[in-house]
């Protein structure tokens, strides 16, 4: 059971306390910074770790990574911990300034880009037909539900760090890494493919030919040969506003979302008034599998709000601001996208949607040639506001990562006046910049999506772990049944999924799996409770982190195998770095002292007296 973690919240002190305590030359405190510079740049800032004191201290390192590989493998952090010890390795804080009316619009600026302009017209045409709106209400639901999981954790934990700061606590240091690396890795690739997808539209505006705007190198590798100077000018200018405050950068992202919802509306109306219910039959021109496999392109329209879970650091009232903020936001968002998908397809026959232009080419057919120039400036919009959370959120999980020595420290520290993290912002910007400059779309968009729902089914799992095991506290029967519940609810929601993918359609197998998913799922809610949510909490546990399960599960089987294979090649050489490094700077910063911190009466619940 090691890497399950909790303490009693049930005693009346309610302490938690951190077994992952940095030692003092690591962990400076606000005094600690006075008279340095933030514009420094030291080994010291980089590899302050005894490991990396000289090569021999390496190399003795090294030769011990086995036992110190297993005590990351085994150890974890604690809410204490995350909000109150990690912190420190910044030196300065973040401002709080953000309220749910920010989180609202940071989530659809974040999730609303040009996902819904591009993806809708290729899936409906080629996998759902009119069932895309069905596609995109169980996408939606399974990411609504992944926002419940988030909620809660950030409630509990408003650290910049996000999933990798939830994860670290439930399920440990390892899995905590494996996830922030993939999730490093897919924000850098997103933004990249941002970038680029901002030059194709605005060079479309001028051209026909999307790569108008691009310099080819014949002498480069076919997918790294078309250069796109647009795409890094428009990364560094959306990082550079992202890095100058918070606040501000809110206020640009709400102001221009409300736009977009303006002309999203105007769609939405003229679509209805012009759509046909003819248009709607048949309505699984390709039966289920195509509505499900449509299901998984789609997700991709709605990632981005992970980003925003990010910021719960810098909310001032986290206990009511974060819940209607994200839940919120996400209610609006599958809302808003059903009844796109529902527009379009009603508007035209599933089978003649331009896949490429799907919405700027059914204007154009009712006579409103001038309506694709809102389209190409709502897409333009979505993108900028996504590259600007994006920035925003991977800036903060990057900072969180660094807090925790998985990279080095320097890359934590918070600047004094702006309170952003500039360090860990152009480290995300470098990354995304080169990508953007040399990779075509096609390139980039083969890495992602399977990080995403691999993340958000790991987010399900912690928090059924947060609810029903504490460490010492209980029993060891229920700690075997919750296993066992666990175990039968992932091998019947695989089951599921590989019927699905094998093509088998018969009723037998499904109901045998279905039924052994509910018998899990079951059996988990006839344990007892060993944490209650202090401020706000997921509804209906264990059925609705169950459900999350099972359905990214799925979703994740829909991708296919090359999409498997290339999360787990990227997820190795990830593993390459922590043994070479990652694991020596943890384990020295979890044993070089023993004293426990605890949380002073006052910071015991972050969300105390601000109701």
């Amino acid at each position: 059971m090691g890497f399950i973690s909790g303490k009693n919240p049930t005693e009346p002190s309610s302490e938690l306390v951190s077994p992952l305590n940095p030692p003092a030359r690591m962990d400076p405190s606000p005094s600690a910074a006075d008279g340095r510079s933030y514009w420094r740049f030291s080994k010291e800032d980089f590899f302050p770790e005894p490991t990396f004191r000289n090569f021999s201290t390496y190399l003795s390192a090294l030769s011990e990574t086995p036992h110190r590989l297993k005590d990351r493998v085994l150890g974890r952090s604690s809410d204490a911990n995350e909000l109150i010890q990690s912190k420190k390795q910044s030196e300065n804080e973040m401002k709080k300034c953000l309220t749910w009316w920010d989180l609202v619009w940071l989530g659809f600026g974040s999730v609303v880009g040009s996902g819904i302009f591009s993806i809708t017209g290729q899936e409906t045409h080629d996998h759902a037909g009119p069932a895309i709106v069905l596609s995109y209400a169980v996408s939606g639901l399974s990411a609504l539900l992944s926002v419940f999981c988030y909620t809660e954790f950030a409630v509990e934990i408003p650290i910049a760090g996000g999933s990798f700061s939830f994860l670290r606590v439930e399920l440990g240091d390892f899995i905590a890494f494996i996830a922030a690396g993939n999730i490093f890795l897919e924000a850098l690739v997103g933004a990249a493919g941002l970038g680029r997808s901002w030059s194709s539209y605005v060079a479309s505006i001028f051209k026909s030919d999307p790569d108008f705007l691009r310099i080819k190198v014949d002498s480069f590798a076919e997918g790294f040969n078309l250069l796109d100077p647009l795409a890094v000018v428009v990364l560094a200018i959306v990082n550079g506003i992202a890095v100058m405050g918070t606040k501000r950068s809110s206020i640009l992202n709400w102001v221009g979302s409300i736009f977009g919802v303006a002309v999203i509306v105007f769609i939405i109306i003229v679509g209805f008034v012009h759509g046909k219910s003819e248009n709607l039959v048949p309505f699984f021109p390709h039966g289920a599998e195509g509505m499900f496999t449509a299901a998984a392109v789609v997700y991709w329209s709605y990632t981005g709000f992970d980003m925003v879970a990010n910021m719960a650091e810098e909310v001032k009232n986290p206990s009511r601001d974060i819940p209607v903020g994200l839940v919120g936001s996400m209610s609006l968002i599958t809302v808003v996208y059903c009844l796109m998908a529902l527009v379009l397809a009603m508007m035209v026959k599933y089978s003649q949607v331009d896949v490429n232009a799907a919405y700027s080419v059914v204007f154009e057919r009712i006579g409103m040639k001038w309506a694709k120039y809102l389209v190409s400036i709502v897409a333009l919009k979505g993108m900028t506001t996504s590259m600007l959370v994006g920035s925003m959120g991977q800036a903060r999980y990057t900072t969180q990562i660094a807090r925790a020595h998985m990279i080095p420290p320097y890359f934590a520290l918070v600047h004094p006046k702006t309170g952003t993290p500039i360090y860990a912002t152009l480290l995300t910007t470098t990354g995304s910049c080169i990508l953007a400059l040399f990779s075509s779309l096609d390139v980039l968009s083969s890495v992602l999506s399977f990080s995403t729902l691999f993340i958000f089914m790991l987010m399900a799992v912690a928090l059924l772990v947060r609810r029903y095991y504490v460490n010492d506290v209980t029993p060891k029967r229920d700690t075997i049944k919750f296993m066992v519940s666990l175990f039968i609810i992932f091998g019947s929601s695989l089951g599921i999924t590989i019927l699905w993918s094998s093509k088998q359609r018969g009723w037998i197998g499904y109901t045998i799996s279905g039924g052994f998913w509910a018998l899990g799922t079951f059996g988990l809610a006839l344990i007892s409770k060993h944490r209650v949510p202090k401020v706000w909490g997921v509804p209906l546990v264990p059925w609705l982190p169950s459900l999350s399960i099972a359905m990214n599960v799925f979703l994740i089987g829909s991708l296919g195998t090359v999409a498997i294979w290339r999360f787990f090649i990227c997820s190795a050489i990830m593993l390459v770095y922590y043994i070479l490094a990652g694991v020596h700077a943890t384990y020295d910063v979890a044993h070089m002292d023993r004293q426990e911190p605890k949380l002073e009466e006052g910071d015991r619940n972050p969300n105390k007296g601000i109701l």
